[in-house]
């Protein structure tokens, strides 16, 4: 019986050590993402307040000539606009997708591809695991506002002019490390909104000084 309790009692300490060591690595995955993030989302995030070009004069069908009747008023009224952007200085508000989530297919295959004659190997339970994003964690800052997607309309149904909407949006993937834990990399992707233009990213960090940091920003689509 005494044996029992003894075997009973290592297995459980296992498991806990188990468990530990899990909430561990999870966490040495959050902080890495708290540090690298905002300076993610400052090299990435699509304004769409800025995205759409000076308007252009109206073509006459009937003459073929272009119609410039108001057409310096809408040219001042947008450049008006676009200078109070600039000196908006209130926070810049990003819709950040809810969760951490797996890789992407192509992205997995462009990584795969990037690490095939190094140690790295891919860490396929982040394929299946997501966790959510913080975003208390960034309250703080002094550029942006963040707020989770899912408290808003879905992306395409975006209105342009609406500027109680995310001026953009931005997700992040789970980060894959190398064995020492020293670099890592994951999938980011940007949208202006509206569902009218959108990039996406592998992101290469690495930890210096005991910080992480960017160490490349590979740009891998466009739409």
């Amino acid at each position: 019986m005494k044996s029992l309790k003894i075997i009973l009692t290592f297995i459980i300490s296992l498991q806990l050590l188990s468990c530990e060591k899990t909430l561990s690595t999870l966490q040495i995955e959050k902080n890495a993402l708290d540090e690298v993030f905002l300076e993610i989302v400052d090299s990435i995030y699509m304004d769409r307040r800025v995205m759409l070009p000076p308007p252009s004069p109206r073509l006459d069908f009937k003459t073929n000539k272009e119609d410039t009747v108001g057409y310096h008023d809408k040219l001042k009224k947008y450049w008006s606009y676009q200078d109070s952007i600039k000196k908006d200085t209130a926070k810049i508000i990003i819709g950040v997708n809810d969760y951490v989530e797996k890789i992407w297919k192509n992205d997995k295959q462009q990584i795969l591809e990037m690490y095939k004659d190094s140690l790295f190997v891919y860490d396929k339970s982040k394929d299946i695991k997501h966790f959510k994003l913080n975003l208390s964690t960034f309250k703080n800052n002094k550029k942006f506002a963040f707020k989770y997607l899912s408290e808003f309309p879905e992306v395409r149904f975006w209105d342009y002019q609406n500027n109680l909407l995310p001026v953009g949006s931005i997700s992040v993937s789970r980060i894959q490390f190398n064995n020492a834990q020293t670099s890592g990399v994951l999938a980011a992707s940007a949208s202006c909104g509206g569902g009218k233009c959108g990039r996406g990213f592998l992101i290469v960090i690495e930890k210096k000084s005991g910080k992480w940091k960017i160490a490349k920003i590979i740009h891998t689509w466009l739409s």
